[in-house]
């Protein structure tokens, strides 16, 4: 049991401060604002089943598909920075009028996996922790041991999966006494954090390329 609990904790305190579901949340506001709260419930269910199987995939098959496409993790985070940098580009500088209308058309109904799920909430930076958690796996003396550490990571990812549901769930609620002057506020320093965290990603890639050019 000292196993389970030790694989879950790991899984899970490695993901939760990339994932960040309580930075992510005001930013998750921000995108669903002309949604109705009937479908933002619904939006954040979807962001959350989303979310374990894209951790899943990259924990138990992420390593093996980078190996068989010849891609390396550096690599994975230079692109996936990229995305994350280019994303809170974009959410950093969306032109919004001053009495809350958007001064383009905007759907009431975001897309749940692009760009709630991925990179918002699953970005390439927990996607690659959950890849090294995977290709770290410790060697198994049996089906025992494999079952036992494969069950308490998943019940890590579902953690995960469930913070974020709860906070984005609830970020109506959160952020609702910080007003519409407050809320845009929080959002455009979210999407800069959320560019900052891109660049960090960027760098993190470029910087381990750069170091095994010198060796």
């Amino acid at each position: 049991m000292s196993i389970f609990a030790n694989t879950f904790l790991l899984v899970y305190a490695a993901l939760f401060p990339i994932v960040n579901p309580i930075g992510s949340a005001p930013l998750f506001l921000g995108m669903t604002r002309y949604a109705s709260d009937d479908a933002r419930h619904v939006l954040a269910r979807k962001v959350s089943i989303n979310s374990v199987f894209l951790l899943l995939g990259s924990l138990f098959v992420g390593s093996h598909l980078l190996e068989f496409f010849g891609i390396s993790l550096p690599v994975l985070r230079i692109a996936g920075g990229l995305v994350v940098s280019a994303f809170g580009w974009k959410l950093l500088n969306s032109d919004a009028r001053p009495d809350g209308e958007p001064s383009h058309p905007v759907s009431a109904e975001p897309e749940s996996f692009y760009p709630l799920t991925m990179p918002l909430t699953v970005g390439p930076g927990s996607m690659s922790v959950a890849i090294t958690l995977g290709s770290q796996r410790p060697m198994y003396t049996g089906w025992a041991d494999f079952v036992l550490l494969g069950s308490a990571a998943v019940a890590g990812i579902l953690a995960i999966a469930l913070s974020v549901y709860l906070c984005y769930r609830f970020a109506e609620t959160i952020v609702a006494k910080l007003g519409s002057t407050g809320t845009n506020v929080v959002v455009r320093l979210s999407a800069f954090i959320l560019l900052c965290i891109g660049i960090q990603i960027l760098w993190g890639g470029l910087s381990t390329l750069i170091g095994t050019i010198h060796h």
